[in-house]
């Protein structure tokens, strides 16, 4: 009796251990976030932290590249079981508003303008054209925009929306700040041509993984959360996802963030008159 009991409990936990799950992910790139390549495999923070999960969790997790708009509909469908990135906040169909459960915050993000650097702290006046990449809203710019104050200068992809500000046909471009930045220093190699400017309106949130069917394994997401934090922040710094979020060097490159840094150690330690 012992023995078939043991064979049960092994060939339960085999088949838990086993148990895959669908994560609906969003087609395209968003580096250094996560992004998806032609053949199809998805990378990036998102990736890493959802597989340490995984493995944390005895799971598996696939990705499933959809277009933005089709991620909703497919949980709702039970085509994938989890959405990454989501948002309470995010729109949503009354049909599924009530249904969808969200896990804790994962990784803070900050939408906002980005200007070449002589426009940074002018008069927000000043910006009447505003660079806009199709399905996104310029939040703390839509009075203004619905009321002609400001034109959007509308792209279907970052990089034209990058190219169009350089082209002078915008004032500013509005995106994630830390995607926006890593397309410009990394991709398109041109440090410093538009950098964030802190003082005109912008959003700091959260991204997080939602579901409509699998509550409790979000559950068990959020204690991975608190339980692995030194190992996620590790993820955090290799990706830069969050670098100097928060403080007054947010959005900088890192070799002007050391130079301040060590200007600032400087003339803290000169001694006073």
């Amino acid at each position: 009796m012992k023995h078939i009991l043991a064979c049960l409990l092994f060939a339960l936990s085999a088949h838990v251990a086993a148990q895959t799950y669908v994560v609906g992910v969003e087609k395209g790139s968003f580096m250094p976030h996560y992004g998806v390549d032609e053949q199809g495999q998805y990378s990036g923070f998102a990736r890493e932290l959802l597989d340490l999960f995984a493995q944390h969790a005895g799971v598996t997790f696939t990705y499933k590249p959809l277009p933005v708009d089709q991620l909703v509909p497919a949980l709702a469908e039970g085509k994938v079981d989890f959405k990454y990135p989501d948002h309470p906040d995010w729109a949503h169909s009354a049909q599924t508003a009530d249904r969808m459960s969200y896990s804790q915050p994962i990784v803070e993000y900050v939408d906002g303008v980005l200007v070449t650097p002589r426009r940074v702290g002018r008069d927000p006046d000043h910006l009447k054209r505003l660079g806009l990449v199709d399905g996104w809203t310029a939040r703390g710019y839509q009075e203004k925009i619905e009321a002609s104050q400001i034109l959007v200068v509308p792209s279907d992809s970052l990089p034209e929306m990058i190219r169009q500000a350089l082209l002078k046909n915008s004032d500013g471009v509005y995106y994630n700040v830390v995607v926006a930045l890593h397309y410009i220093n990394n991709i398109r190699a041109r440090p410093g041509v538009l950098v964030f400017d802190p003082t005109l309106p912008h959003t700091r949130s959260a991204y997080r993984l939602s579901t409509i069917r699998h509550a409790e394994l979000l559950q068990r997401f959020d204690s991975f959360l608190t339980e692995r934090q030194e190992a996620i922040a590790a993820l955090k710094d290799k990706y830069q996802v969050e670098a100097n979020i928060g403080s007054e060097y947010f959005g900088m490159e890192q070799w002007k963030v050391d130079f301040l840094k060590r200007q600032k150690a400087k003339d803290a330690s000169a001694p006073s008159d």
